[in-house]
């Protein structure tokens, strides 16, 4: 059997095996096509081709096979009629909206989405005339007053970096359809596992493949799902300006992939043991989790998602130098800006991802110097625990 496995009858974790494997020549593994470019047999294949009389691989940004199967397995995960992969989640991010958004457009995007987004859409687009407006996570009237007649997207994410914020999805696919926007929602948090925007209405999903889609801290890809019309936009662009994902990356995805779901039941349990732990420690001030009845979305959280994700943020019950002494004193969990892989990860957001602004604009922004954000990984959570037990003693 040489043709991709189209999405087979069955459940989440079937399709996540099975689903856009291509078994060349009877390998139960899809080979990775490392070729810059596809021949033809001869003139006439190349003019039914070029005629559009049938489908042929002809230079690697415009397709590869290792690739497409990898699109097709993430796209039945996520439940979109196509996928377009590429080289890491802010390409996805930037081709999302740059194929969307021209000269005297508007943006509204939500004050809490990922910061190199945040970024993008203030800072540089500017530079072509775009124009945008940050309303507050979760303030739907500012949003729907902030829709003016060249506004094209609606930008959130959910949940948000750092303090897991959750998106009201229906009220934003309320408002975007109501005034003929296009919503895009960040689900990289979420992942397909706990959450499924396409479902409730909105018109494209951006995923970080990079954390747990892949899953194992050894790949870049990023991805925006959606309709066939919704994400052609988005395919044309990658084809002319690329940012595509190379072969022995989309392997990688479509191997993590395969335990997907086994992955993400334990890390949404663990997490949320590690949560429930954390909220009882006298050494810590307020947990962060939408897991928790203390969460402000937790109810909406609830109605939402199918579970609550992998992170942890909380505020230490101390200065900046006891949480440092903190995070100096854990020994299993490791000190990176990353998450969803199967290493436990602990963050310092103020020294990590804001060092470059001043306290006082990090303040504003709410990042204050006692937060720690944990990704849990795949160790046993009694081995987190105790990790978390060695960084309360170094406070002393």
């Amino acid at each position: 059997m040489n043709e991709f496995t189209q999405r087979p009858a069955g459940h989440r974790d079937t399709i996540a095996v099975h689903c856009g494997e291509k078994r060349w020549m009877g390998s139960i593994t899809t080979p990775i096509d490392y070729t810059s470019t596809f021949v033809f047999k001869d003139v006439a294949e190349m003019v039914s081709f070029a005629n559009g009389e049938i489908d042929h691989y002809e230079y690697g940004r415009y397709g590869n096979p290792t690739r497409q199967a990898a699109e097709l397995k993430l796209a039945a995960l996520e439940g979109a009629e196509r996928c377009v992969l590429f080289d890491c989640g802010m390409s996805a991010v930037s081709a999302t909206i740059l194929s969307y958004c021209n000269q005297g457009q508007h943006i509204i995007i939500t004050d809490d989405a990922y910061k190199q987004t945040l970024a993008m859409v203030k800072r540089v687009m500017p530079r072509f005339g775009i124009s945008c407006t940050v309303v507050p996570m979760g303030d739907y009237e500012a949003m729907e007053k902030a829709v003016t007649p060249s506004t094209v997207l609606i930008i959130s994410e959910s949940p948000t970096n750092p303090y897991l914020n959750i998106a009201d999805i229906d009220e934003i696919v309320r408002i975007a359809r109501a005034h003929s926007v296009l919503s895009v929602i960040d689900s990289t948090f979420a992942t397909p596992y706990n959450s499924r925007p396409l479902e409730r209405g909105v018109d494209i999903v951006i995923q970080s493949a990079t954390k747990y889609l892949a899953g194992h801290n050894d790949v870049l890809a990023g991805a925006a799902f959606g309709s066939d019309k919704a994400t052609e936009p988005i395919y044309q662009w990658r084809r002319m300006t690329g940012g595509v994902a190379d072969p022995m990356s989309c392997y990688l995805l479509i191997r993590g992939l395969k335990t997907f779901g086994m992955r993400m039941e334990r890390l949404n349990s663990t997490a949320m043991q590690i949560a429930q732990f954390l909220e009882k420690q006298p050494q810590i001030r307020r947990v962060y989790y939408p897991g928790l009845p203390s969460h402000r979305h937790f109810q909406l959280a609830s109605r939402q998602m199918n579970g609550f994700g992998a992170v942890v943020t909380f505020e230490i019950n101390g200065n900046l130098e006891q949480t440092l002494k903190f995070l100096d004193g854990l020994k299993l969990c490791m000190l990176g800006p990353s998450l969803g892989g199967p290493e436990t990860l602990v963050t310092h957001p103020a020294l990590n991802s804001y060092y470059n602004i001043s306290r006082e604009e990090r303040y504003k922004l709410g990042i204050i110097d006692e937060l720690v954000r944990l990704s849990v990984g795949l160790e046993d959570p009694r081995d987190i625990i105790a990790d978390l037990h060695l960084g309360f003693a170094n406070m002393r």
